[in-house]
């Protein structure tokens, strides 16, 4: 069992913080509210800090899973942050999607300072979160990983290391490509369903098992036909995700024609009013179009 600090206790982090106390490892958490931190131990136990740099004294890993580029360097550097308390040896396990801009400054930051550093954005959403069944795609040195791996056990059901530093945010950026089409291909069918006058449902039913079946279309389709969108992965982070594939692929030369379509739907319905409305979503703005 180890000694922890989790930094950042939104609607992932919560939980994830949560599973690593009920593994064993000793917990102490930060997160800019403090009366959220305050919840958490109520809840959970373990101990609570007034600074990143405070939950990271003593500690053998430190997790963060923060908002963007901008927070985790907040979390990360300055007088407060999470390396000026880190012990030499100690590994940041990072859990936001961010750029790979910032994975590569704040990897080398840590290196410079004898610190490991491990980019580990996660994919599963805030039901994969609570259940502790995220799948966590990592990158980073191979001894760093090795010795990571087994606290994020708590609460992934699938941990790999991709390479190198970066290749965890790359993989993510992958995952969000593909999920941009899902969703409005999936947007697509079932608002072509009504039209069509067949029941959603009974399709689902029948093409689920196929080849057009998908993650998306088990846990989104019914609430895309009941028009329900008060759950899930928010459209104002999905926007933010995309538009750090959109600028890596400008940077590595990859074509993404229709990741840059549907980032332009999400944003029409950030305009509708559904920046915080989850990213199935998308059939919303179709119809609305219609």
């Amino acid at each position: 069992m180890a000694k922890c600090a989790f930094l950042g206790l939104g609607v992932m982090g919560y939980p994830m913080a949560g599973h690593m106390t009920k593994a064993g490892h000793e917990v102490t958490v930060y997160n800019r509210t403090a009366a959220k931190a305050e919840k958490w131990v109520a809840e959970f136990g373990g101990a609570s800090a007034a600074t990143p740099r405070e939950a990271a004294e003593g500690a053998d890993f430190i997790m963060a899973c923060v908002g963007n580029d901008d927070d985790l360097r907040a979390v990360c550097t300055g007088e407060e942050g999470a390396f000026a308390g880190m012990k030499p040896g100690a590994i940041f396990v990072d859990h936001t999607t961010v750029s790979s801009m910032v994975t590569t400054e704040l990897s080398a930051i840590a290196a410079e300072k004898g610190l490991g550093f491990i980019d580990a954005p996660v994919s599963g959403g805030q039901a994969g979160a609570e259940n502790g069944q995220l799948v966590v795609m990592c990158g980073g040195e191979q001894a760093n990983y090795d010795a990571a791996a087994p606290v994020i056990d708590a609460y992934a059901k699938l941990c790999k290391r991709l390479g190198e530093s970066g290749a965890g945010q790359l993989c993510k950026m992958v995952n969000q490509i593909c999920i941009a089409g899902l969703v409005q291909g999936l947007s697509e069918g079932l608002a072509f369903a009504e039209k069509a006058g067949i029941d959603g449902r009974e399709v689902v039913e029948v093409i689920g098992g196929g080849a057009a079946g998908s993650w998306q279309m088990v846990n989104r389709f019914e609430t895309m036909l009941d028009d329900k969108f008060d759950h899930g992965f928010a459209v104002d982070w999905m926007r933010k995700d995309l538009g750090i594939c959109l600028a890596t692929g400008d940077e590595i030369g990859a074509s993404l024609p229709v990741t840059a379509l549907v980032d332009q739907f999400y944003k029409d319905v950030q305009a509708m009013g559904g920046g915080r409305w989850d990213t199935s979503a998308l059939i919303k703005r179709l119809k609305a179009f219609d």
